[in-house]
């Protein structure tokens, strides 16, 4: 499929516009697992990883936290983030190695607070923060390859191979 044009910081919905297929499988990927982990920015700069649970709705990629938790205050701060899909128990990588980065965007209306809430059955106090996109990336073994896949806002769907 020829990718969209949409602006760097895209939503979940540019990116299942753009690649449905890759998206649905990195979707499912998320779905496998209810806790993945949050690579965040300390106030010094130094990485902070962090679990969380991600939530899909709405064509959006939500982040929920509690508040003014470590990870939330990171995000304030600086928006920048990594995700990476939990690998699983074993260390097959079934479903292949799932990774994403971009910016986080707080939700602050008190109104979408509380319907977001509201939808997920989840009382209030919490942050949540919905994510923008830079580029998405799986890595999984095809027979004797292995397989890099990777999506940027704007462009084409890159697939690499490695024997």
């Amino acid at each position: 499929m020829t990718a969209q044009t949409p602006a760097i910081g895209s939503s979940w919905a540019d990116f299942q516009q753009a690649e449905p297929d890759f998206a649905q499988t990195v979707q499912a990927r998320f779905a496998r697992h209810r806790h993945h982990v949050l690579a965040t920015l300390r106030k010094d700069g130094s990485p902070r990883v962090t679990g969380l649970e991600v939530i899909f709705r709405e064509g959006q990629l939500w982040l929920g936290m509690m508040p003014d938790s470590l990870k939330a205050r990171d995000l304030v701060r600086d928006p920048r983030l990594a995700l990476h899909a939990n690998p699983g128990a074993d260390d097959s990588m079934d479903g292949g190695d799932v990774k994403l980065s971009g910016r986080a965007v707080e939700i602050t209306d008190p109104e979408e607070l509380a319907r977001f809430a509201a939808a997920i059955e989840h009382p209030l106090p919490f942050h949540v923060f919905r994510v923008e996109l830079a580029d998405v990336v799986r890595i999984s073994v095809e027979g004797d390859e292995m397989v890099l896949r990777s999506w940027r806002p704007g462009e084409e769907l890159t697939v690499r191979r490695r024997r």
